[in-house]
C-alpha cells in the first residue's frame, strides 16, 4: 500500500523557485573555471530557474514575442494570482536566495559548482530514460544509458560529464513532455509560491517524474510502498524531510550562484518580466514537445 504523507508536499514546499528555461553552467569541469555549456539566449529570470530541464535548444527563445507566436494562443486564466505569486517568489529571491547564493559563490569555485551541478544531473538519468522509452525515442534512452554507464565509472559518479566529451548528448525528457506526445493539452498557466512556472500538464508530469526516481522510493522515500526496503527506513519520517529539504535546497542554490550574474541583466532590462517569462517558458515547452 503506497502511503503519502506530508514529506511528498514538503518536498514540493520546497521546491525550485528557479525554472524550466535555465541554462546552468552544465558540462565538463574545466580548470580555469566553469564554461557553460548552453546559450545565454535562454536564460529565464531567477524566479524560474530550475535544474530539471537542461534542453539545449537549436534556435533562442524570445521571451519578448507573443505566446500564440510559438507554442499556439496563451492560456493564462488565472494570471491575477499568478502574479501575485510571481512577485512573490521575486521577492524571495531577491531578500534570500540572492544573498545566500552570493555568498556560496565566494565559498566554492566555478569547477566545485559545476560538478555538484553535474552530479545532480547525473542523478535523474531514470526519468530522463524512462520517458525517451514512453515517447518511442529509443536512440536517445540508448545514449541516455551510455552517458549513465561513463559518468558513473569515468566520471567519478556523474561529477564530470565525461560522457559529453564523447558526443553522447541527446534532449532532456521529461513527463511533461511525454504527456505532451500523446497529445494531451498544456492547459493554464500556473505559478505556485516557491517553485518554477508550469503548466497543468507540466506539474503533473512534474509529480509523475517523482515517481520515476528510485531515490525518491530507495533512498530518501517519499514514496512510500511497504514491501520495498529503503536506505532510510521508511518510518523514520524526520530524518527523510531534512534529507529531501537539505539536497534540494543546496541543489537551488548552486544552480543561482552558477547563474547570478545573468539573471541580473535580464531583470534589469524587461519591463514586464512576468509576460516575459511565461512566453518564453510556453515557447519553449512547446518546442520540447514537438521535438
Amino acid at each position: 500500500m503506497r502511503s503519502f504523507g506530508v514529506l511528498t508536499f514538503s518536498l514540493l514546499g520546497v521546491g525550485m523557485i528557479l525554472a524550466t528555461g535555465c541554462a546552468g553552467k552544465s558540462g565538463t569541469v574545466q580548470a580555469q573555471g566553469a564554461i557553460d555549456a548552453r546559450p545565454a539566449v535562454d536564460q529565464a529570470p531567477p524566479m524560474v530557474l530550475t535544474a530539471q530541464q537542461d534542453t539545449a535548444p537549436d534556435e533562442p527563445l524570445d521571451p519578448f514575442a507573443r505566446a500564440d507566436e510559438a507554442a499556439g494562443e496563451e492560456y493564462d486564466p488565472w494570471e491575477p494570482l499568478n502574479v501575485k505569486f510571481f512577485e512573490f517568489n521575486r521577492q524571495f529571491d531577491r531578500f534570500l536566495l540572492k544573498p545566500v547564493a552570493r555568498g556560496y559563490n565566494f565559498l566554492l569555485p566555478d569547477w566545485v559548482q559545476l560538478s555538484i551541478s553535474n552530479f545532480y544531473y547525473h542523478m535523474r538519468f531514470p526519468p530522463r530514460f524512462f520517458n525517451n522509452v514512453f515517447q518511442g525515442k529509443f536512440k536517445g534512452a540508448g545514449i541516455e544509458v551510455g552517458r549513465f554507464v561513463v559518468n558513473s565509472t569515468i566520471g567519478g559518479a556523474g561529477l564530470i560529464d565525461v560522457a559529453k566529451d564523447m558526443g553522447l548528448e541527446t534532449l532532456e525528457e521529461d513527463m511533461g513532455q511525454t504527456l505532451g506526445h500523446y497529445g494531451m493539452k498544456p492547459g493554464p498557466y500556473l505559478v505556485l509560491p516557491l517553485l518554477p512556472p508550469y503548466t497543468v500538464r507540466d506539474f503533473v508530469g512534474f509529480i509523475g517524474d517523482m515517481f520515476l526516481n528510485p531515490v525518491n522510493w530507495l533512498v530518501a522515500p517519499i514514496i512510500k510502498v511497504n514491501s520495498i526496503p529503503s536506505l532510510i527506513p521508511q518510518k523514520n519520517d524526520f530524518t527523510i524531510t531534512v534529507v529531501q529539504f537539505s539536497v534540494r535546497a543546496e541543489e537551488i542554490v548552486n544552480e543561482r550562484s552558477r547563474n547570478y550574474e545573468k539573471f541580473q541583466g535580464v531583470e534589469e532590462a524587461t519591463l514586464d518580466l512576468y509576460t516575459s517569462v511565461r512566453n518564453a517558458y510556453l515557447q519553449k515547452r512547446a518546442r520540447a514537445v514537438r521535438e
